[in-house]
Formats: C-alpha cells, sequence, structure tokens
C-alpha cells in the first residue's frame, strides 16, 4: 500500500465509492455532484438547507470563475448584501457550518480543494 493511500477514505453515492482524503475532500474534483453533497452531509451530520446549499453554490460558480477558492471576507459581503447583516454575518456562516466553517465544511461539500495553509 502506498503511503498516500491510508490517507484516503471512500464514499458511497450513488452504489459508486468516491474517493476523498482523510478529512472529506475530493481526491478528484470531477467526481464532484449534488448527490455527493447530500451523502457528506450525511456523512457529517449536516442537514441541508436552502441557505447551505446556496453557500455551496456560491464557492463553486466563485472558484469557476476566478480559479480560487472564496475568501470568508468575500462569502460575507455576498450573503450580508443577499440575507442582510444578521445572516450575512461570519458568526451565521460558522453557525450554519459546524465543521470549519464555510471555508472548509463549504469547500468540501462544493467540491473544491483544501484551502492554502490547511492542514
Amino acid at each position: 500500500m502506498l503511503l498516500s493511500e491510508r490517507f484516503i477514505k471512500t464514499i458511497h453515492v450513488n452504489g459508486k465509492e468516491i474517493k476523498t482524503d482523510s478529512e472529506g475532500y475530493l481526491v478528484n474534483l470531477d467526481d464532484w455532484s449534488e448527490d455527493f453533497v447530500r451523502a457528506l452531509a450525511k456523512q457529517e451530520e449536516l442537514t441541508l438547507t436552502d441557505e447551505h446549499w446556496e453557500i455551496v453554490r456560491f464557492l463553486r460558480d466563485f472558484y469557476h470563475k476566478h480559479g480560487v477558492q472564496a475568501q470568508v471576507r468575500v462569502m460575507i459581503k455576498h450573503f450580508r448584501e443577499k440575507w442582510g447583516p444578521e445572516k450575512g454575518s461570519n458568526h451565521y456562516l460558522h453557525k450554519i457550518f459546524p465543521r470549519g466553517g464555510p471555508q472548509k465544511q463549504g469547500n468540501r461539500l462544493a467540491g473544491l480543494l483544501r484551502t492554502k495553509g490547511e492542514h
């Protein structure tokens, strides 16, 4: 077994095994699907709401448009304009993504890579 294989997990999505790293980030970004989001959310005990889906879609769109993950301050600005100051706050975004906030848990669900500097 290769050393890197020890750090690979799998998640079952529609009868297919999808590889993730030890923290749930996709190994192959092309394996992302909305069913992957549902499966990973279930594994992370996260009940998805319309707000979660909006954030996941925002993260994916931002990445495809700019080639980098959105910084938290960019997310806050966007969602403050869209949802108002209470829900468009760092505190609220971390509340609905309790496992690392929108930049970690959100990026995992959006099928994006770890952000720079994550361990």
